[in-house]
């Protein structure tokens, strides 16, 4: 097992997914346009819905990129974390609008694998991460993401508990 590691790929992973909310409250309603352009799929619904913005995935990617060197990592590393739990995020929104869902809603385990599994296999030969270690870190961000909603609900900064 790599603590340390584990930890840094924790924080990458946070900043990934909390970027988004805090742009959103810094910015309102400004820069909002949804990644998919408002386009439907097949199945006639939206492809990943109005929640999924330029404005968030952006400077998550950014964010995870800058951050990686203050600690300890390489921006390479920061990149592709916040790319592939960009990736991660926008393949649970796609699975949610399948599955008939609406835009926000939670779906548990759906919402938080995908986007801490992706970056940790994207990472794993340059970081040499073993399956006990993506399988600590997924199950870290899980519960943790679910806390930790709950916290950034109270501090006003989601507009749900989850």
């Amino acid at each position: 097992m790599h603590p340390v590691i584990i930890l840094q790929l924790l924080t990458l992973l946070m900043l990934a997914n909390g970027t988004p909310l805090i742009v959103k409250k810094l910015l309102g309603s400004r820069y909002s346009y949804p990644l998919d352009g408002n386009v439907t799929f097949a199945d006639g619904r939206p492809v990943f819905g109005r929640s999924k913005t330029i404005r968030g995935i952006v400077p998550a990617v950014l964010v995870t990129t800058a951050a990686a060197p203050l600690i300890g990592l390489s921006w390479s590393i920061g990149f592709l974390v916040g790319s592939f739990a960009m990736a991660g995020d926008l393949f649970s929104s796609f699975c949610k609008r399948r599955l008939g869902l609406p835009t926000s809603s939670r779906a548990s385990d759906l919402d938080q694998v995908p986007e801490s599994l992706l970056p940790l296999l994207a990472c794993r030969d340059v970081l040499a991460l073993t399956a006990a270690d993506i399988a600590v870190c997924v199950v870290i961000f899980v519960v943790g993401e679910v806390v930790l909603s709950r916290l950034l609900y109270a501090f006003r900064l989601r507009d749900r508990p989850y």
